[in-house]
């Protein structure tokens, strides 16, 4: 079994970054690494393996956990916990593991071994937390159209959102009660965008409403705010 390395192939959707930003965002998130010093392979570590993979994307469970899903320079596909790739990513890791002074360089890393390993590493205080979210996101997910759409909204908040890929704030926009109007009625609830400069030029206040064409995607601003609307289109505010 030398040289060989346990994988746990991807079962179901994997979902892909949409961006380099959410690349950078997720990352981030998992601790792999900071935002001054983006990787874009990451060391994958055995007692037999030692070698970089890449990021291609993550899965999601109902308990609210993320798996990420990474590629070996063959193109094959494994699953592994944030927690344990990022302790892979120290050099005591590596050293360790080879030396055998922590694991037996002869362990077989199984899915049995994996889990266990990150018993290790994550405390369990940290999964407390984690149970208020998965029932915050027990909500369905909207069945989102591909196309751009019509749209009237009332505007929440103006607020920003850290843009990892610049290290600076975007001007944002909340929005609420936003609603799909036409062939395809769909009500959104909230939603954000970017207060672009076509938004601005509307000289728009809180509690206004508008109407506009845009395409909607399943890119969240927070854990309450799933949905973004990309390029908006066509605005109107609408006169009481």
């Amino acid at each position: 079994m030398a040289n060989s390395v346990y994988k746990i192939p991807p079962v179901g959707e994997i979902l892909t970054f949409e961006n380099r930003e959410e690349y950078i965002e997720k990352g981030l998130e998992w601790s792999l690494f900071t935002a001054r010093s983006v990787k874009d392979e990451l060391w994958y570590k055995t007692s037999h393996y030692q070698g970089k993979v890449k990021l291609v994307g993550f899965q999601v469970y109902s308990n609210g956990f993320n798996t990420i899903v990474v590629e070996f320079e063959d193109g094959s596909l494994s699953c592994i916990h944030p927690a344990y790739l990022k302790e892979m990513q120290s050099n005591s890791f590596g050293k360790e593991l080879l030396s055998g002074t922590v694991y037996d360089t002869a362990i077989e890393i199984t899915k049995d071994t994996i889990e266990a390993l990150v018993e290790e590493i994550v405390p369990e205080k940290a999964s407390k937390p984690k149970e208020k979210k998965s029932k915050k996101e027990k909500k369905s997910k909207l069945a989102l159209p591909e196309d751009k759409v019509h749209f009237t909204a009332k505007i929440k908040e103006f607020t920003v959102k850290m843009n990892h890929f610049t290290g600076e704030e975007d001007e944002v926009i909340l929005l609420e009660d936003v609603q799909i109007i036409g062939e395809s009625e769909l009500f959104i609830g909230d939603a954000w965008c970017a207060y672009s400069k076509t938004l601005k030029k509307l000289e728009l206040e809180e509690h206004d409403r508008i109407e506009f064409d845009g395409k909607i995607v399943d890119k969240k601003f927070n854990k309450e705010i799933l949905y973004k609307i990309n390029n908006p289109s066509k605005l109107k505010k609408e006169v009481d």
